[in-house]
C-alpha cells in the first residue's frame, strides 16, 4: 500500500515538473511596426507569429505592437539594436538611418513592376545580399525576412500628369541620399519629418505631396487632406524584418531554425498579399469618390531617373551595387 502511494506521489511530482518547466518555457517576444492593423506589415506580423507559434509548439509568442506604439522607426531600430525591442519590420529607407547602404532598396524604377517585386524579395541572393550588408554595417541587430507594402506613389491637393507638375513643389520623403537626389532631380523640393507628421502637414500646406502606396494612404486618411492620388509607382516599398542580436544570441540552434523558418514564410509570402491589399485599397478609395489618376506619363519620371540608378549604388557603396545588380538580373 505505501509503495503503491509513493508511485503514486511520485508520477504525481513528474506531471508537475514537466508542466511547470513546459510553463517556463513559454516566452513572449515583442514584434513593432509603424503602420496600423490590416497593412502588409501586420500581414508580415501575422504570418511570422503563426508560423513561430506552431514551430516552437507555443513556446515562442509574438506579441504585435503596431501603430508606432513603441515608436516610430529610426527609434524602434535603435530599440532592437539595444535589445529592448526583440522583432520589427522597418522600411528599406528608414533602415538607411542606420546602413546607408539599405537606401539602394529606394532607387527609383529600380524594379520593373509588381511580379519583379515579389521576385526580388523572396530570391535568395537578394537575402543574402541584404543580411550581409547589415552584418558588415552595422551592430545589434540582423535582418532575418523581406516584406513589402506595395510600390509608392504621390499624393496631393491637385493632379500629378507628368514630372513637370512637381516642379516646385514641397514633396515629403524619407530621410535617404535616395530621396534627396531624386525628388530635386524632378525638380521638387525635399522635407524630411516622421510619418506620423505627414497627416497634419499635409492637411496644414507644410508639405504639398506625400508619397507611399495605396493601402497606407487608405489606413492613415491621409486622402482627407490629399484626396488625389497619382499612380507614379516610383518606388518599391521595401521593408526589412529584423531581430535583435542580444535575443538571436540568446537562442538555441533549434530555436534560431524556427525564427527562420517563420522569417522566411514573410519573405515567400506576404509580398503578394500586400499587392493584393493595395488592389483592394484602390477599389475602397473609388467609392468613396477620391480622385486616382492612373495615366501618369512615368516615361517623364524614368527618363530622369534611369541615369541614376548605375551611380546612386556606386555611390551608397560596394553592397549596394552589388544588391542593385542582382535585383536588376532578376527576370
Amino acid at each position: 500500500m505505501i509503495a503503491r502511494s509513493m508511485r503514486g506521489l511520485v508520477a504525481v511530482a513528474a506531471v508537475l515538473f514537466v508542466t511547470g518547466a513546459g510553463a517556463q518555457e513559454v516566452k513572449h517576444y515583442r514584434f513593432a511596426y509603424d503602420q496600423p492593423r490590416n497593412t502588409g506589415y501586420s500581414i508580415a506580423g501575422d504570418l511570422f507569429a503563426e508560423k513561430l507559434k506552431e514551430l516552437s509548439k507555443g513556446t515562442m509568442i509574438i506579441d504585435q505592437y503596431p501603430g508606432a506604439q513603441l515608436g516610430q522607426e529610426p527609434q524602434v531600430l535603435q530599440l532592437v539594436k539595444a535589445g529592448d525591442v526583440e522583432f520589427a519590420i522597418i522600411s528599406s529607407a528608414n533602415t538607411a538611418t542606420i546602413s546607408p547602404q539599405a537606401g539602394v532598396m529606394s532607387l527609383h524604377f529600380l524594379f520593373r513592376d509588381e511580379n519583379h517585386v515579389i521576385k526580388g524579395l523572396a530570391d535568395p541572393r537578394v537575402f543574402e545580399a541584404l543580411k550581409t550588408m547589415i552584418d558588415d554595417t552595422t551592430q545589434g541587430l540582423h535582418v532575418i525576412a523581406t516584406g513589402s507594402q506595395g510600390v509608392r506613389h504621390m499624393y496631393s491637393k491637385r493632379e500629378i500628369h507628368n514630372v513637370g507638375d512637381v516642379k516646385s513643389l514641397k514633396v515629403r520623403v524619407q530621410a535617404t541620399a535616395t530621396e534627396d537626389t531624386m525628388f530635386p532631380a524632378y525638380g521638387a523640393q525635399t522635407v524630411h519629418m516622421p510619418f506620423g507628421s505627414v497627416y497634419t502637414s499635409l492637411q496644414t500646406g507644410v508639405v504639398d505631396v506625400a508619397e507611399n502606396s495605396i493601402n497606407v494612404y487608405l489606413v492613415n486618411k491621409h486622402y482627407e487632406v490629399a484626396p488625389v492620388l497619382n499612380i507614379t509607382e516610383h518606388e518599391a516599398n521595401n521593408a526589412l524584418v529584423f531581430i535583435s542580436d542580444k535575443l538571436w544570441q540568446s537562442l538555441s540552434a533549434e530555436q534560431k531554425q524556427w525564427v527562420q523558418a517563420a522569417a522566411n514564410e514573410i519573405s515567400t509570402k506576404e509580398p503578394a498579399k500586400a499587392f493584393e491589399l493595395e488592389r483592394t485599397a484602390a477599389d475602397k478609395l473609388k467609392k468613396m469618390g477620391v480622385k486616382i489618376v492612373d495615366n501618369v506619363d512615368k516615361k517623364t519620371f524614368t527618363a530622369i531617373a534611369d541615369p541614376y540608378l548605375d551611380k546612386l549604388a556606386k555611390d551608397l557603396g560596394p553592397h549596394a551595387e552589388k544588391i542593385k545588380n542582382l535585383i536588376r538580373s532578376i527576370n
